[in-house]
């Protein structure tokens, strides 16, 4: 992973550099949009494109920041797990798309006569580590331990 920024300024600093940029370039006389300047912004911090940095910078100082590689554990379809985060993807609004493998696989079903068991899940997740969707009994089907 040589060139990957390992201390990236929160989010908003990123989008402020790239409001910056974007405006340093227009007054030279170049078209550019913001979505370029994110992306631009992005690789002069060592990500690949903008979704990673997204995903790697602070959201902010009250959300736990999730990184590729961390090690994390919690419960998925009520079940304890742990295991290590493959993928993170920003999704908006503080939400992000999070690709776990687990250490040990995870049975989804809870019925005595089958069983179906998972070695990697995809879920999207709050800045609370959870998702919206729920069981039927209200438990999120994916939650991190902060």
């Amino acid at each position: 992973m040589s060139g990957i920024s390992t201390h990236l300024p929160p989010i908003s600093d990123l989008k402020a550099q790239a409001r910056r940029l974007r405006s340093a370039l227009v007054a030279q006389g170049q078209r550019v949009s913001h979505s370029a300047t994110l992306e631009l912004v992005a690789q002069a911090h060592g990500q690949a494109d903008w979704n990673t940095a997204a995903a790697r910078a602070p959201q902010g100082a009250d959300s736990p920041r999730w990184t590729l590689g961390q090690r994390v554990s919690g419960h998925y379809l009520g079940h304890p797990f742990a295991g290590c985060i493959l993928g993170l993807q920003a999704k908006g609004a503080g939400r992000l798309g999070v690709t776990i493998a687990f250490d040990t696989p995870v049975d989804t079903v809870r019925s005595p006569h089958f069983s179906n068991l998972r070695r990697r899940v995809s879920a999207t997740i709050g800045p609370d580590g959870q998702t919206v969707e729920t069981t039927s009994d209200g438990t999120p089907h994916l939650r991190l331990a902060a």
